[in-house]
């Protein structure tokens, strides 16, 4: 009984050890703190401060960039883009930031303690900063560490003295929307369209410089007239005088306007819609701007490898330090970029959004499989469903006829959008779509259609390092490279330093894809039977196809420009020398083009 009695004793002493550990431990740790951490409500930028408070933004090109803050001031709103971000601001963000980040996190927020020091520095004093400037960024979630950039952007500015910088999320209403009164920033039908606008224009913008510079005969005229046309197109976009159906309407309908809200409403909104997509205005912004950039000389007999760009949304679009100034280092050495619009993430975002509502279905229906005799539980499960697929779809077909559309407006030679269906099967057998973080299954999807169709010689994904969803895609593009055989793929992690690496990697990828192009290019010229001494004589004496909007038509099996532009010349010949014959006939008159 006694041993009993000292064993139970013993049990009970073991647990008040552990019980009085567990307690030790949980106080080190803090886990039993009262004050439980709560997301910093953000300090709101109200309509009242619109006249003094700057919005401060970046991270695109510099052709989105510059339509984005012109949409802004178009808007009413004080408006600056930030620098290019360079290693400077990567390390000043290391510095106020925490450990184990990813370079766009550090360039951004480095980025911009830099601009608000260097304010201050010109003599701006830092509460005045705090009160008139704030910065404006993208917010999301996720697996990846995006979710914690707006979180850590605050931590750094905190770090740098900049504590109370207010950091505004076009996801959020938080600091955008007031408690009370008109929010700062305001989210009106002008400033929608205003921005899609811009967006897409960035995006074309952006694909046709690198289309046309690879192959200028006069070097620096590219950058210097798509300059002036993008210039041009902000002009429009700041200048733009808002439509208001008050205004426009007969002097008879005028009162009807006046008196009825929602009546004057929906003609605000049909004709705001209707002048920034169709406006005489904008048409014109647009006409000018393609006549400007039809004026630059090509030679695109100039054999060059195509470099299809994917990876990591911000590093593939950046153009400076922040991904080792890789498109420059490509021209340099020789090759045509082929870069990514913004337009396909939004594209695969609302995919996405379609595929998931559809998988998620079984389990979000408002019934369980009616019997065929409950018409009404069947007809709430079909519309339950589809409604949701009938908005999104919707959403899908407007924005890509709203880029195509701009495609058309601006010479019609830019690439279109990928379907994101034919994406999504092509890296379904390697990359399930349901895997979520960075660009999904976008970056394998992507490295087989150019691939299997013959848009690229080579494929280059640009990511940041320690990049977790790149990294699932890396290990996953091993099994891709093994089916296709004669596929070049090269996976390169920037950071704000191992430029030179970095760039000899390339240099050795690209030495493949020059040959790839050289034998191309070899085989097409041997296939038409001429030199190409007749085919450069043909092209002297053909104005019209060293014009940058000249459209040449794409076969399938070739990638490269120049081998797609001498089999078209060729074709061309030929049509005028068999055109010559017959009119060489007795009898037979060829009629003169009008």
């Amino acid at each position: 009984m006694a041993t009993h009695l000292v064993r139970i004793e013993d049990d009970v002493e073991i647990k008040q050890r552990l019980v009085a550990e567990r307690a030790r431990l949980r106080k080190i740790a803090g886990l039993d703190a009262q004050d439980h951490f709560h997301r910093p409500v953000e300090r709101a930028f109200t309509a009242e401060e619109r006249s003094q408070v700057t919005i401060l933004f970046g991270g695109f090109t510099w052709k989105h960039e510059d339509l984005i803050r012109a949409v802004f001031q178009g808007c009413g709103y004080r408006c600056e883009k930030l620098p290019v971000p360079n290693v400077a601001a990567f390390q000043t963000g290391k510095e106020f930031g925490n450990n184990g980040q990813c370079n766009p996190t550090y360039f951004t927020v480095g980025n911009l303690v830099q601009y608000l020091q260097f304010m201050e520095k010109e003599g701006i004093p830092r509460q005045k900063i705090l009160d008139n400037y704030v910065f404006f960024t993208a917010g999301s979630c996720g697996p990846c560490r995006f979710g914690m950039y707006e979180a850590e952007y605050r931590f750094a500015l905190k770090n740098a003295g900049f504590d109370g910088f207010r950091v505004l999320l076009f996801k959020d209403s938080d600091g955008i929307k007031a408690a009370s009164g008109e929010p700062g920033l305001k989210f009106t039908i002008d400033f929608g369209f205003g921005m899609l606008n811009a967006m897409h224009l960035g995006d074309v913008f952006n694909d046709l410089i690198y289309q046309v510079r690879p192959f200028e005969v006069n070097k620096g005229d590219t950058d210097r007239i798509f300059r002036e046309a993008v210039d041009g197109l902000c002009e429009d976009l700041r200048n733009r005088k808002s439509f208001e159906i008050e205004e426009r309407a007969p002097a008879w309908l005028k009162p009807k306007f006046k008196n009825n809200k929602i009546l004057r409403n929906t003609a605000n909104v049909f004709g705001k819609w209707h002048e920034h997509m169709w406006g005489k205005d904008y048409l014109n912004a647009l006409d000018n701007a393609r006549k400007k950039m039809d004026t630059i000389e090509l030679d695109r007999t100039k054999v060059k490898p195509v470099v299809k760009i994917t990876g990591e949304f911000w590093a593939q679009i950046t153009e400076g330090d922040g991904n080792f100034h890789m498109f420059d280092f490509l021209e340099r050495e020789g090759a045509q970029v082929v870069v990514e619009p913004i337009a396909t993430w939004v594209a695969y975002l609302m995919y996405q959004a379609k595929a998931h509502a559809i998988a998620k279905w079984p389990v979000n229906r408002p019934h369980r499989t009616p019997e065929w005799y409950e018409v009404k539980k069947q007809l709430a499960n079909y519309l339950g469903l589809h409604k949701k697929l009938w908005g999104i779809g919707f959403g899908e077909k407007a924005w890509n006829f709203f880029y195509h559309r701009t495609i058309k407006h601006l010479g019609g030679i830019t690439h279109h959008l990928v379907p994101q269906t034919e994406l999504a099967e092509l890296a379904h057998p390697f990359y399930n779509q349901f895997a979520r973080g960075g660009e999904g299954h976008l970056e394998v999807g992507k490295n087989v259609y150019y691939t299997v169709h013959h848009l690229c010689h080579m494929v280059l994904a640009l990511k940041p390092f320690g990049c977790m969803p790149s990294s699932q895609s890396d290990g996953v593009q091993s099994a891709v490279v093994n089916k296709f055989k004669d596929m070049i793929f090269l996976p390169i992690e920037t950071s704000g330093e191992g430029e030179v690496n970095a760039h000899s990697r390339v240099q050795m990828a690209l030495g493949e894809a020059k040959v790839k192009a050289k034998t191309e290019f070899e085989q097409c010229l041997k296939q038409t039977g001429k030199s190409m001494n007749e085919i450069r004589e043909y092209i002297a004496e053909h104005p019209e196809l060293r014009r940058p909007f000249y459209h040449v038509p794409h076969r399938e099996g070739v990638a490269g420009t120049a081998a797609q532009f001498i089999l078209h010349v060729s074709e061309r010949m030929d049509k005028s020398t068999r055109l010559w014959k017959r009119s060489r006939v007795p009898g037979i008159t060829i009629p003169k083009a009008a």
